[in-house]
């Protein structure tokens, strides 16, 4: 095993389950509790879904933007932005991590679709078009929940959001219209522009990680690195799970009336979503521990590896196949999967972090959850 960095270091002796307050100990409880909460409204107040789809400017739902901004901008303002050099210098990680995202993750998504959903080409379509958008959200706070290396998080998520710009249409006409040419199978066409793509990244990764960046820099010129830390930290972290439940929750009140009422649906589309989630996730986990990676930076490997952009997926089914197709009902769905799936692995990775990465552990720090 490789000679843990001092960025793993520093994040394994200081880790966010070392000191759980009562939300964090109860995480899965309050999460499981928003979708409760967001399936419900949407399903008992009449027209919610359409008021919250209507509050939106270009295709972009205000109120999910906003959540998802609260949700990341703590994480984003916690990463030491002059530790970046030492993960771009981490050709491994990046390498992987590319591999990952963009062979293994859309290939994966398309083998499973078409063996559990041959007879289902919306739903089939749909979650193929949910493997091509690789995460760049809500990664972060499942990465800092499982004490992942935040700078190493916010290198890859900005790769895959250069990727995604470049790739995303390519790849859609290659997974739904030529490979299946090629294997004999039916075709399907995606229609996306390259704005549609970079308008996701910029609103969902530029605005919080620039107002981190600068928060980062304000904080410690004017006040110092100590203050920053040990003052202004402490009264943003919070905010981090509250716009996190509440774009839970606005998720699912937005499709909580399709969801309850297509209930065998939703379960043959859970089916391929746990295994490319878990599998995902276990291969990331495998490949960084393989390569001798720290703990902080395999967990960090597996969670962008397991996640996706469901605002994107979403977004896109609505624009190419309109607002009641399967299409968009299979985007919805994925973070129904997600969300339940990735909090478990957060606990799974702090468990496997106790026993194969023990040498990096404290003693006293030790999560068993």
């Amino acid at each position: 095993m490789s000679r843990a960095t001092p960025t793993a270091r520093n994040e394994v002796a200081n880790p966010p389950a070392a000191h759980l307050s009562t939300t964090d100990k109860y995480l899965p409880v309050w999460i499981g509790a928003a979708m409760l909460v967001g399936l419900l409204l949407g399903r008992l107040v009449p027209g919610l879904d359409s008021w919250l789809g209507a509050v939106e400017v270009d295709g972009v739902s205000l109120p999910i933007a906003l959540g998802l901004l609260v949700m990341m901008y703590p994480v984003l303002a916690k990463v030491r932005y002059d530790r970046l050099d030492s993960v771009v210098a981490d050709r491994r990680m990046l390498l992987s991590s590319l591999v990952l995202n963009w062979v293994v993750g859309p290939a994966l998504m398309f083998a499973l679709a078409w063996i559990f959903l041959a007879d289902l080409p919306e739903y089939r379509t749909g979650l193929i078009i949910v493997g091509l958008a690789r995460c760049i959200a809500m990664v972060i706070i499942w990465n800092d929940l499982a004490c992942g290396d935040r700078e190493a998080a916010a290198v890859l998520v900005a790769l895959n959001s250069v990727f995604q710009v470049i790739a995303f249409a390519g790849l859609g006409w290659f997974y739904l219209s030529v490979l299946p040419g090629w294997l004999g199978l039916d075709q399907a066409a995606l229609d996306v522009s390259a704005w549609q793509i970079a308008k996701s990244v910029l609103i969902f990764l530029g605005i919080p990680l620039l107002a981190g960046f600068l928060s980062r820099v304000w904080g410690e010129r004017v006040k110092g690195r100590t203050w920053y830390e040990e003052r202004f930290i402490p009264v943003v972290s919070p905010w981090a799970l509250r716009g996190l439940l509440f774009t839970i929750v606005l998720l699912f009140a937005l499709q909580g009336d399709r969801i309850t009422s297509q209930p065998l649906d939703v379960a043959r589309m859970a089916v391929p979503l746990l295994l490319y989630f878990g599998l995902m996730w276990g291969v990331g986990f495998a490949l960084g521990k393989a390569l001798g990676m720290s703990y902080a930076r395999t967990t960090t490997l597996a969670f962008t590896a397991a996640g996706n952009n469901f605002e994107l997926a979403i977004a896109v089914a609505i624009a190419t196949f309109g607002v009641t197709s399967g299409q968009a009902l299979a985007g919805v769905v994925g973070p129904l999967i997600e969300v339940p799936v990735l909090v478990g692995l957060v606990y799974v990775s702090l468990a496997l972090r106790d026993r194969f990465f023990s040498s990096e552990v404290p003693a006293d720090v030790r999560s068993h959850p």
